[in-house]
């Protein structure tokens, strides 16, 4: 999931809020497990300072995914050597396996006390997409910490995850936790890049080995706060769905010349004209049954009249709602397919007519639709034979999580984001605009579950210029408050009864 630029809040002490561990029930409770020790929730100085400058760390270490076949493989490398430095305890902890999978992708299982408990899989990613040499405040590989932010790749997408797993885990470890429920942490190298050789690989090795899991939770969806008009408080979404993607090339072949004696039309007026019908015909409006409608209708409640009206009434006001989803592109991107232009080539000198034009679109595919339909659709809209259609990368969203009330991973995820954030009073089903690594793993679970425990406001996604009459740089800048979250679940299958073991601290 790639961001242009992305900062994190770090504080001079990181605050910690808590270890905890939690126990619910809606059946029996087991006594024993009610008064176990809960893990001691003070960290030292020290390892406060050293959570932060391990961050920093990481994301000095320029792990980036080019093309799937053009990876930074000495800095994947480094980073491999890096985790082992940091966290030593979670490599020699005997009751851990440790394998490295596609040469630089890891998968470490560990192992529980119960091995009648079905394991469950944490998910991050180690590579970042390229950055561009201009226009940075701040070099974006420097992890350089000013005005209280951590600043560069990786910050949110994934390094934040992928740290603060194993963090967790090496803390854990040291005050002596047991799960258990085994569990597993994988951590691909090539997400950015379709994960091929990391994520799928590390699917098709656990699937070679009879691994079925409970649940999985990747990166993914966030606190939302001030999004949406009218709604005062924060609320979270847990993603239990996510989308597909075309990677589609349109090329058109004419004959070439000289500019002195033009064609009517050219190979770049036939694409620009085809690319700018894409643009303006959307893709149809997807909005109905399923966990956007349901979000909507918890959400209700929060809103005042007449939206709450509308919001708990959607049998009657569904076709008004889903025109009020369009006018904002965050929530227009929840409802349909979007269609990108993202890369257009052509020509080779001025004055040179050119033979061929070539233009890449980036659809990200609504759960509601599959790859064939989007491109019958396109075809539909270009009309134009003189223009090719060819599919460089497709794959279609997969199925929805389960998000009811038997849901364990969605429900565990639930109480926890409750417990960690208790000004969050609503958790609510949702769907990821992008796609992540957890996409290769549905063989082996149906629960996959995105969140990353991130207050994302409105201004976090604008470009944000300096006054002049400051005399400042006017170079661009985007700011996310951060912290870092890990979860280890328990349980006993049959009485309902659920430990959560949370590390949660803000830098």
């Amino acid at each position: 999931m790639a961001r242009p630029y992305i900062c994190l809040l770090a504080l001079a002490a990181m605050l910690l809020l808590g270890i905890a561990t939690i126990s619910r029930s809606r059946g029996l409770r087991d006594k024993a497990h009610q008064s176990a020790p809960r893990i001691p929730s003070q960290f030292s100085q020290e390892e406060r300072v050293a959570m932060k400058e391990a961050l920093k760390g990481a994301i000095q270490i320029p792990t980036v995914s080019f093309s799937p076949k053009e990876l930074n493989t000495t800095a994947l490398a480094e980073f491999g050597e890096y985790i082992r430095k940091v966290f030593p305890t979670v490599f020699k902890t005997s009751f851990i396996r440790h394998e490295v999978v596609g040469e630089y992708s890891h998968l470490f299982t560990v192992h529980g006390s119960d091995p009648s408990l079905q394991p469950y899989m944490l998910l991050a990613h180690i590579d970042v997409v390229p950055a561009p040499d201009e226009g940075w405040d701040v070099p974006p590989f420097s992890g350089l910490e000013r005005n209280g932010f951590i600043y560069g790749r990786g910050t949110i997408d994934n390094k934040n995850s992928l740290m603060g797993i194993l963090q967790a885990l090496e803390l854990l470890l040291i005050r002596n936790y047991i799960p258990r429920r085994s569990f597993f942490i994988a951590l691909g190298h090539d997400e950015e890049v379709m994960g091929v050789n990391g994520a799928q690989k590390i699917s098709a090795l656990l699937q070679a080995r009879g691994v079925q899991l409970a649940f999985i939770v990747d990166e993914g969806s966030f606190i939302f706060d001030g999004f949406i008009p009218g709604l005062k408080n924060p609320f979270a979404m847990v993603a239990v769905s996510q989308k597909g993607l075309i990677n589609l090339m349109l090329q058109v072949n004419t004959t070439p010349g000289h500019s002195s004696a033009p064609p009517k039309e050219t190979s770049i007026g036939i694409l620009a004209a085809a690319v700018n019908r894409l643009e303006q015909t959307p893709m149809p409006n997807m909005f109905g049954d399923g966990p956007m409608k349901m979000a909507l209708q918890e959400l209700a409640n929060e809103f005042s009249f007449p939206t709450n009206l509308f919001l708990s009434n959607m049998w009657l006001f569904r076709p008004l709602v889903s025109r009020l989803m369009e006018r904002n592109y965050i929530t227009n991107a929840l409802v349909r397919t979007t269609t990108a232009l993202t890369m257009f080539n052509s020509g080779i000198k001025v004055n040179v007519i050119p033979a061929v034009a070539q233009a890449i679109v980036d659809f990200r595919i609504h759960p509601a639709q599959t790859v064939q339909e989007v491109l019958k659709l396109a075809k539909d809209i270009v009309a134009d034979d003189r223009v090719q259609f060819h599919v460089l990368n497709a794959f279609d969203p997969p199925p929805i999580s389960p998000y009811d009330d038997q849901a364990l991973g969605y429900q565990l995820l639930r109480q926890t984001i409750q417990s960690v954030f208790p000004e969050v009073n609503i958790v609510v089903p949702g769907t990821c605009v992008g796609n992540t690594d957890s996409r290769h793993y549905s063989n082996l679970t149906t629960g996959i579950y995105l969140f990353n425990p991130l207050y994302l406001q409105p201004q976090s996604f604008r470009l944000q210029k300096k006054k002049k009459k400051k005399k400042k740089s006017q170079k661009r800048k985007r700011r996310t408050d951060f912290t870092v979250f890990c979860l280890f679940f328990n349980g006993v299958e049959g009485t309902g009864e659920r430990e959560l073991f949370f590390i949660s601290f803000h830098l």
